[in-house]
């Protein structure tokens, strides 16, 4: 009995030790063999559509028009689409006038009745497109002027079907939340690119990315873009890829509600992309694929349960072993370590990275509760710390 459960202990401290750590050192390690770069179509101009899904979002929807007008791509080519997810303020009051008053950008308002959230709002705005790509972004990100240029360059192929660009944080050192979400991200944006040279990425972003409008899949609206695209296209033989060159800039989240809210939203779906199939696994057809999904998302995915099965195993094994115990005393040391950066919020950056860590996995938990208890949603509202 004590042996099985030793060794429950110790694939939990793998899992966890490998999600964090292990698969980052392992895909460096892969890249430096594997030596791939992606290629650019140079001076590759196809027509375009910049969708912007918005829910009330009066305060930014003009900065965003504004931004939209200094991107550098020919006008003749590019149009944009706001699809107003059933907006109740002055958003498309705000966006109407626009259109009315500006000549620059060739700009549309699609207003979606029904509000069901972002991916819905895609998928019924998308098939009023008719040009060759489609870049999505989101209302509060703002574009560099080179960011469409970069995206469609990067359909160097005709397997390449999903690009996406790269999130910088404006606000990363503003506050510990906000310079701990932009320590996390840019670590994650180094094992994308690796993945990206050798195959495939396994997750995008919503702030930047675009597609072949051939190619987009209406998917449920409980679902985002940034899990599901990557897989469905890796599944049929295609490629989804980084260019972090296409840059866009948004504002992390500026406290800890607002970033745990993220989390949890992020956490819907859970359970059912831990393996959300079992082709994945089939290294034959998807090749680096499997390494890739399983060990970025599924190891993470994870989270929840290897720490739920670490503690109840370090409690049982501490009565039977001093070494157990010392692992145990270390392990209620983190928890009360998280708490009390909650409580007194102090600037020590490793109590920092503890507390963001803990909010992490508690976010799962959180995100598995919805999930059993039908609390899920397809929209959410916005952080008001990242306007």
């Amino acid at each position: 009995m004590i042996s099985i459960i030793k060794m429950f202990f110790w694939i939990s401290v793998f899992i966890i030790f490998w999600a964090n750590i292990g698969y980052q050192l392992s895909i460096i390690l892969l890249g430096k063999i594997i030596k791939r770069k992606n290629t650019k179509k140079a001076g590759y101009c196809p027509t375009v559509t910049v969708m912007v899904v918005a829910h009330n979002e009066e305060e930014i929807i003009l900065d965003k028009l504004m931004n939209l007008e200094k991107i550098d791509y020919p006008k003749e080519k590019m149009s944009i689409l706001i699809a107003s997810d059933n907006s109740t303020d002055q958003t498309n009051e705000i966006v109407e006038n626009y259109i009315q008053e500006k000549s620059i950008i060739n700009v549309r308002l699609f207003k979606v009745n029904n509000r069901m959230g972002k991916t819905n709002a895609q998928n019924e705005a998308q098939k009023t497109v008719t040009t060759e790509y489609l870049i999505m972004t989101d209302a509060n990100s703002m574009l560099d002027s080179l960011a469409v240029r970069e995206l469609v360059s990067s359909f160097s192929t005709e397997n390449i079907s999903y690009v996406t660009g790269k999130l910088e944080y404006i606000n990363a050192n503003e506050s510990k939340t906000s310079s701990n979400e932009s320590f996390y991200w840019n670590l994650d944006l180094k094992i994308r690119e690796i993945e990206s040279d050798i195959q495939t990425i396994t997750a995008g972003n919503g702030a930047l990315y675009a597609v072949r409008n051939c190619d987009y899949h209406d998917f449920s609206p409980i679902e985002s873009h940034d899990s599901s695209m990557p897989l469905y296209y890796s599944l049929r033989g295609k490629r989804a890829i980084a260019n972090h060159e296409a840059i866009a800039y948004e504002k992390a989240g500026e406290n800890t509600g607002d970033e745990f809210n993220r989390k949890v939203r992020m956490n819907r779906m859970l359970l059912s992309h831990i393996v959300p199939t079992l082709e994945i696994l089939n290294f034959f057809k998807v090749k680096w694929f499997t390494y890739f999904y399983v060990g970025h998302r599924t190891s993470r995915y994870l989270l929840w349960l290897v720490h739920l099965i670490l503690v109840v195993t370090n409690f049982y094994l501490s009565f039977s072993s001093t070494t157990y115990a010392y692992i145990l005393f270390f392990h209620i040391l983190i928890l009360l370590s998280a708490i009390f950066q909650h409580v007194i919020k102090t600037k020590n950056t490793l109590l920092n990275l503890i507390y963001y860590y803990c909010i992490t996995v508690l976010a799962q938990y959180v995100g598995i509760w919805n999930i059993l208890t039908g609390k899920t949603r397809p929209f959410w509202e916005k952080a008001e710390s990242t306007r």
